[in-house]
């Protein structure tokens, strides 16, 4: 448990990011974490560099409708101070915590506060001592550091922990989270650490995080983009979504466009995935530019829009043909249309006595 948020067994993959705020910074802290929970993210990670950072992390835990991770390297005495201050998880790196008797302290002040731990074995930050038996970063030295933090934790009696065995290269980080999974019993975050920008690191990601979840590998996963938090969060869930595995929000089916487009597809699909942020209800929209497989792809989805003629174009509701539409209110009317939909399950839902979908 990160908090009142399950990780691993049957529970759902939680979806994961960081504050890039200064963390001493708590009002920017809190609002980015609020950006964040607007887009899903299930639980929020925050560095703790210095004494500074962790005076008022009591204040941002407050703030926070979602467990945070406090995000140790180097100075083990902040992982004793934030979770004296609330945190739902320590963060620590096997590679630059220290000793074992600082992570013996560390231990001790999680099972005081109850909080879980993350092991973080990154390939940028191994131990001196597997670098010089194995040369250089692999597999097999990953998982040797983290079967020897998993020990450490186990020899003091502590199991509420998840392990990372992360690289910035795909085949390491892949080829290490397969051996730690054939080797151990435990919820593992998964991650391509260091992946780039949005579209590198959205690619390497997706390959990376897509192939171990495909496998029926990871519990928890964090998306590591050079862009803002939010942007971590909602191509997570696209990797969740694509696979099947939550459904959080509208799924847009679109085509990439063509000669044949009876409307402008690119920005059509631009201003609507803008504009349907904010619907939490799983549901799918089509949208596409011309009738060569644009009624195909409605019949499969809650909502379609199909290309046509003279600037009108056909509405699909639940799969069938019902209206046009022009192209002046195109855009509008099927923001009201999704929106209504989403409303109507959302009541269905409730009507049947079952929780919201969109709290999923």
């Amino acid at each position: 448990m990160v908090g009142k948020v399950p990780v691993g067994g049957d529970a759902p993959i939680t979806v994961q990011t960081m504050t890039n705020t200064p963390t001493e910074d708590v009002a920017a802290t809190i609002d980015q974490i609020r950006r964040c929970e607007e887009a899903g993210a299930d639980i929020i990670r925050v560095s703790c560099p210095t004494e500074e950072s962790t005076r008022h992390f009591d204040q941002i835990v407050r703030g926070s409708n979602i467990p945070i991770v406090a995000d140790i390297h180097f100075h083990y005495k902040r992982a004793l101070e934030a979770a004296d201050k609330g945190a739902a998880c320590l963060r620590i790196n096997p590679g630059n915590i220290g000793s074992s008797q600082r992570v013996a302290e560390v231990v001790r002040a999680a099972k005081a506060n109850g909080c879980a731990i993350r092991i973080g074995v990154n390939a940028g930050s191994l131990e001196k001592d597997l670098l010089e038996k194995y040369g250089e970063p692999c597999p097999e030295a990953l998982v040797e550091s983290a079967l020897d933090h998993i020990k450490l934790l186990q020899d003091h009696d502590f199991h509420e922990f998840k392990v990372a065995v992360k690289a910035s290269d795909v085949f390491l980080a892949v080829a290490a989270y397969m051996g730690l999974a054939d080797a151990v019993d435990c919820p593992l975050h998964l991650g391509i650490t260091e992946a780039g920008g949005l579209i590198g690191g959205t690619v390497k990601s997706s390959i990376g995080i897509g192939n171990l979840l495909w496998a029926g590998i990871g519990d928890t996963i964090r998306v590591s983009l050079s862009a803002e938090p939010e942007q971590e969060v909602r191509v997570g869930f696209e990797i969740l979504k694509s696979l099947g595995l939550r459904t959080r929000g509208v799924r847009v089916v679109s085509c990439p466009s063509c000669a044949r487009q009876g409307f402008d597809v690119i920005r059509t699909v631009q201003t609507l995935e803008e504009r349907l942020s904010h619907i939490k209800t799983p549901l799918s929209l089509s949208v596409l530019g011309c009738v060569v497989n644009g009624p195909g792809e409605a019949r499969e989805t809650d909502i379609g829009l199909t290309g046509g003629g003279a600037g009108k174009h056909m509405v699909y509701l639940s799969g069938v043909t019902d209206h046009h539409v022009n192209d002046a209110d195109m855009v509008e009317h099927i923001v009201r249309l999704v929106e209504a939909k989403a409303a109507q399950i959302e009541a269905e839902m409730t009507d049947a006595g079952q929780p919201s979908v969109a709290a999923e």
